[in-house]
């Protein structure tokens, strides 16, 4: 993938901007209607469970996908090298390329691996579009969201996510204790 990326890089003289996510995850803003996190196989490289429906790390896998980048691929290539860095919540032994790309702890582990990881503050001019951010809602649940380019009326970023009911555009960045903050960058 990193090739194809280069290529793409080479031909037009520009490099992935993460600031096309917000556009590219509102695209999925009344196809993507329904909140199901079931288990299921998935084709590998780029796989997708059915696009009516998903959960909060689908949002980001569909949207950074249609930039070239496929998130089922880059997090389950890193897990079979570097395996023990990521969590044991769910007791696997080895990678799974159905589910790891779609649970946002592995994200994070991603991410940080990556080296896209930025502080944690609560000033909303820190927060740009497409920037990656995680939180955790009803306790104790992990969760995703990606910055959008448009605002409230206060200057606050809105942020995209599917919390529940579907793709959402929604003015709730600060609404969850935030446990990430992410700029993708290659």
């Amino acid at each position: 993938m990193k090739t194809v990326l280069a290529l793409l890089t080479a031909l037009t003289g520009a490099a992935f901007a993460s600031t096309d996510l917000p556009e590219l995850a509102r695209r999925q803003i009344g196809v993507t209607v329904e909140y199901d996190g079931s288990y299921e196989r998935l084709s590998y490289p780029g796989g997708d469970v059915p696009i009516e429906r998903g959960v909060c790390t689908d949002v980001v896998i569909r949207a950074l996908r249609l930039k070239g980048f496929d998130l089922q691929r880059e997090v389950h290539e890193d897990m079979k090298q570097h395996f023990s860095c990521y969590p044991k919540r769910w007791g696997l032994k080895r990678p799974d390329k159905n589910i790891d790309h779609r649970r946002v702890p592995n994200l994070q582990t991603f991410f940080k691996r990556r080296g896209w990881s930025l502080p944690v503050t609560n000033k909303p001019t820190d927060y740009r579009p497409g920037d990656l951010v995680t939180c955790t809602v009803g306790g104790s649940l992990p969760h995703i969201m990606i910055v959008s380019d448009r605002k409230n009326e206060d200057g606050i970023p809105l942020i995209i996510h599917n919390i529940g009911a579907g793709t959402e555009e929604e003015d709730c960045l600060f609404t969850f204790p935030l446990t990430g903050h992410y700029r993708v960058k290659f």
